[in-house]
């Protein structure tokens, strides 16, 4: 009998990107992480990336690439991401799939997406046809080949998207087994039903197509995937094997496919340690031979359908109520407002609906006049979004026009098209998918339909905000000071559009605070010094210049007069319009710097006002991570004279709050949170130092016990495992410092018996990595004789057992 298990991982983030700035900024919630990005891929995707096998006794006996393994997907929008942020997870997912290809006959293990995970059976069909088209580009453009199958989010499935994925070349997708509406065996008459997942998910199935088209359907094993997702079946990786391979019939003759779909980030994520589970399990299954490890398109190849199948319409894996969840009050939630309620998802759809809408024509009508075609254009507008270089949008340009454009109407292309980009980005299924439409999600989509407005109102001239905030207002939020989303985007998202001149005035602000190149850039701007004059006086500032600021999306540029005033701590005051000539510029320069260096503050200001007028600029302003470095900038000084005080109290009373401890007596809370505060801080900052003082290290946690103090853990165990991790990397680099050795060990072993529970994931791949490499070699080296040798062995063997300890 031929028993084959493939389990599938879809890896999704929403896009989190600022729509203006084409970067994700700080998102306290995901703290000690700059973002939920950062923080899910350090849990779960770079785990799964390396992840270890264990033995009885707990030690690693291996570090697998699971990726190599299994059947995944990644979001596009996620890789995009990973590409910038996390290169080296990033290479080890492409790198996965062609280990996967070696392993599996030329079948890779990774399968495309439609692009920004939007519901498909409820998009029109345009919209439809981008998502895949964009998402098979991205896919060659990343691995290299051509996609066999195609992740639909959600599993969102209907007769026209299956039409769209066949026309495209896609070979098979998976679904749930209760989108499952009737199947047959190729060649018989008479059909059997299926709805309510009566189907056997161990088979494959083709789909007749109206269009004459077919394509392979895979239903996966629902109460299996489910038992991973929510019943602690990662808990432990033999239970898993032996829930895998105790699936199959015994009594069937036919080649058996158990297959199993989660979100992939069930394993590290919401459950961790779960990519060891999945490790071990495969491994184990591997192994002993319980079953073959596959891939979905291994299987097709040596196993044709025998079976066809017809799909219940418009149905998805998280709604029971079809794709409901996605345009109306369904009943379909996460659970955590039982009191809530989700009206506001119809008002929503509808909103974005009629913005689409009314965008298409003019964008139909300005790309036409332009000598594009405007679907196939935008079809291949991921060329672009790929590869955002001058020349690459040239060819591009070029490639898809008639004549030649002039710079002004090159501008005009680039913003239809962006324009179109973010309609599409608007309708990711996350928007809908939690309880509150002023939630992150649903704000999310919000924003990219503002970038969209403000284009089109630049394109146009006419006025869509209006009507479009109008529809937005009649869905009501759950949250009483919210009111609605009309409300919503009128307090939340307004405020945070950026223009050219919004960009010039981060320029200016943050000027005061770095230096700056002649040339920089600044998220998806670029901006070039034309002129800067900065003066001092004490704790004041005075910065004056001129700059030309320049989209590198959409090509837009603009050449600017500025001028932004420092009075101290986060109090500033600026001004940016357009240049006008350069003698206005230097009547400004000169009014400015006489009232400066007067030291006449208010008459500064009142210059400011009769210069730029209502184009004024404040702290505020600044985009939200540089807010933060500058703040850190100002606090800085503000936390040394508190930390100072602190310290006063601590060293006057510190023999009386030995005694109090002594004798078991509670501290008062102020000299409690005193003492904290001091051990913290001065602990942390040690962890953070480029070469660690180990002897503060462990006077610092004596008093930490001696006082019984409850320290920060969080923020402890996240600077002793970055400093763990670069002394790790030192190490690989130099693997012959046994003094960079000692170190680690001696840190190590300080943090054993502390309150602090650092992450070794990073410092034992790369230890177990040097155990094969570099031990090797000087193990050889021991065995002739060689006394350094041995000295290193030694050493290197305390190290890796202390590591191996930890997991």
């Amino acid at each position: 009998m031929a028993h084959y298990i493939c389990i599938h991982g879809h890896f999704y983030q929403p896009p989190r990107e600022n729509p203006w700035l084409g970067q994700v900024e700080l998102q306290e919630s995901a703290y000690p992480y700059h973002d939920w990005n950062e923080r899910i891929t350090d849990e779960c995707y770079a785990r799964n990336s390396a992840s270890r096998i264990l033995n009885g006794e707990g030690n690693i006996v291996d570090i697998i690439n699971n990726y190599s393994y299994i059947s995944f997907n990644f979001g596009p929008t996620l890789l995009q991401w990973m590409q910038q942020e996390t290169p080296d997870t990033y290479a080890a997912i492409l790198e996965a799939d062609r280990q996967s290809m070696a392993r599996f006959s030329g079948h890779g293990a990774a399968l495309a997406q439609a692009y920004n995970h939007i519901i498909m059976p409820l998009a029109n069909e345009r919209d439809k046809h981008t998502q895949v088209l964009w998402g098979i580009y991205d896919f060659r453009q990343r691995f290299g080949r051509s996609p066999e199958g195609m992740w639909l989010p959600e599993t969102a499935a209907d007769t026209p998207t299956l039409e769209v994925l066949a026309q495209h070349g896609i070979k098979f997708t998976i679904l749930s087994p209760y989108q499952a509406r009737r199947y047959r065996k190729i060649g018989e008459k008479e059909w059997h039903a299926a709805e309510g997942a009566k189907i056997d998910p161990r088979r494959p199935y083709l789909c007749r197509l109206p269009s004459g088209k077919t394509i392979a359907l895979f239903f996966y094993d629902a109460p299996l995937s489910q038992g991973i997702a929510f019943e602690r079946l990662l808990n432990s990786g033999e239970v898993l094997a032996q829930r895998l391979v105790h699936t199959f019939d015994e009594k069937s003759a036919e080649p058996q496919l158990m297959h199993i779909a989660t979100d992939g980030e069930t394993y590290g994520h919401h459950h961790r340690f779960g990519e060891m589970a999945l490790s071990y399990a495969l491994n184990r299954i591997d192994k002993d031979k319980l079953a073959t490890i596959t891939l979905y398109s291994a299987f097709l190849e040596k196993h044709p359908p025998q079976y066809e199948a017809e799909i219940i319409e418009k149905t998805s894996w998280s709604c029971m109520h079809g794709v409901e969840r996605w345009q109306s009050n369904c009943g379909c939630n996460t659970g955590g407002h039982p009191d809530w309620q989700q009206e506001w998802r119809g008002p929503l759809r509808q909103a974005l609906d009629w913005l689409r809408d009314q965008l298409s024509p003019l964008y139909e009508q300005q790309m036409r006049a332009l000598t594009a075609d405007p679907w196939a254009t935008r079809n291949d507008y991921i060329q672009v979004i790929m590869d955002r270089s001058e020349a690459n949008v040239n060819r591009f340009i070029s490639s898809h026009t008639a004549r030649q454009l002039s710079a002004q109407e090159q501008v005009r292309f680039l913003q239809l098209l962006e324009m179109q980009y973010h309609t599409l980005l608007m309708y990711t299924s996350c928007g809908w998918f939690f309880d509150e439409v002023t939630g992150i999600e649903t704000m999310q989509d919000i924003f990219y339909a503002a970038r969209a407005l403000q284009l089109a109102q630049a394109l146009s001239g006419q006025d869509y905000e209006t009507k479009f905030i109008e529809l937005l207002s009649k869905a009501k939020s759950n949250l009483k000071g919210e009111q609605d989303a009309g409300h919503a985007y009128n307090t939340i998202v307004k405020p945070t559009v950026v223009d050219l001149l919004r960009v010039s005035a981060h320029y200016a602000i943050s000027s005061l605070f770095q230096s700056y190149p002649e040339t920089l850039d600044i998220y998806s701007f670029r901006a070039t010094t034309d002129h800067y004059n900065m003066q001092e006086i004490g704790r004041q500032k005075l910065a004056i210049g001129q700059a030309h600021i320049k989209s590198k999306i959409t090509w837009e540029e603009i050449r600017i007069t500025f001028g932004v005033l420092h009075l101290g701590d986060h109090q500033l005051f600026g001004g940016v319009r357009e240049y006008v000539d350069q003698e206005t510029y230097a009547r400004l320069e000169a009014e400015l710097m006489e009232a400066f260096e007067k030291g006449n503050t208010s008459e500064v200001i009142m210059l400011f006002d009769k210069h730029f007028r209502s184009h004024s600029y404040s702290f505020w302003h600044l985009f939200k991570d540089d807010q933060q470095k500058i703040l850190d900038q100002v606090l800085d000084q503000t936390m040394q004279g508190i930390e100072s005080d602190f310290q006063q109290i601590y060293d006057n009373n510190y023999p009386l709050m030995v005694a109090m401890k002594s004798l078991n007596m509670p501290l008062p809370r102020p000299l409690q949170q005193t003492v904290e505060y001091i051990v913290d801080t001065k602990l942390e900052r040690e962890l953070e130092q480029e070469s660690p003082n180990l002897r503060a290290i462990q006077r610092l946690r004596q008093e930490a016990v001696r006082m019984k103090l409850k320290l920060n853990t969080e923020a402890l165990n996240f600077a002793a495992t970055q400093q763990i991790s670069r002394l790790m990397k030192r190490l690989n680099e130099k693997p012959q410092d046994l003094a960079l050795m000692q170190t680690i060990i001696g840190l190590i072993t300080q943090l054993q018996d502390s309150q602090m529970e650092p992450d070794y994931w990073q410092a034992q791949n790369i230890a177990f990595c040097l155990k094969q490499t570099a031990y090797a070699a000087q193990k050889a080296r021991s065995t002739q004789g060689d006394a350094s040798a041995t000295a290193w062995c030694r050493q290197f063997e305390t190290l890796y057992d202390l590591l191996n300890l930890q997991v």
